[in-house]
């Protein structure tokens, strides 16, 4: 197993969730592998005015960040002998969830969550989709029955958020914290009256 952490930006709507999860391991610097698939690269454009190649989204700095091609299914992340500690799918459309319960390997993101499941690895998915049906809710129960984290991009209001910025912030946060790695909440639940820790 490497010491390396895969995150995978699909087409769902939601890419700053996959940019600031990008970001925020890069700070903690952690060494990173990144796949933006054809679709993704379209919604970083319309979404965020951001090109496709992560190490823009990175200020310049010792980070340790490999691309990969969403059609190289030669890629390391490809092969059980090179599995990353943790794979992430921030946004993971619809779409995407269905292939990987379905066990399909059509592209390097599709082969690599396979790859994390038959090495049982960490897996998260972090939805970005509304209303549900329930084909996607089928596909959302047979991931979370083969170990996968399913975190939606749903952020929370008790920390009295004030910028998208925070919101998101707490959704990767929480994504983040499925994959085993120790990195500091930046937000947490305070009870009411109680000081904080």
């Amino acid at each position: 197993m490497s010491g390396r952490v895969l995150v995978a930006l699909t087409g769902a709507s939601g890419a700053v969730y996959g940019v600031e999860c990008v970001r925020r391991l890069a700070a903690e610097g952690v060494a990173l592998d990144v796949i933006v698939s054809d679709a993704a690269r379209r919604v970083l454009a319309i979404e965020h005015d951001l090109g496709p190649d992560p190490r823009e989204w990175v200020p310049a700095s010792k980070h340790e960040l490999l691309t990969h091609d969403v059609g190289d299914i030669a890629a390391a992340p490809a092969s059980g002998s090179r599995a990353p500690r943790a794979m992430l799918v921030v946004p993971c459309s619809m779409g995407t969830a269905a292939r990987i319960a379905a066990g399909l390997s059509s592209n390097l993101i599709e082969r690599a969550a396979d790859v994390v499941l038959k090495q049982r690895r960490p897996l998260v998915v972090v939805p970005r989709e509304t209303p549900l049906s329930a084909i996607h809710l089928r596909n959302l129960l047979t991931l979370a029955e083969l170990g996968v984290a399913v975190v939606p991009a749903m952020p929370a209001f008790y920390t009295q958020p004030t910028s998208v910025q925070d919101m998101v912030a707490f959704v990767v946060d929480r994504a983040l914290a499925m994959t085993g790695l120790e990195l500091p909440l930046r937000a947490r639940w305070q009870p009411p009256g109680q000081a904080t820790p």
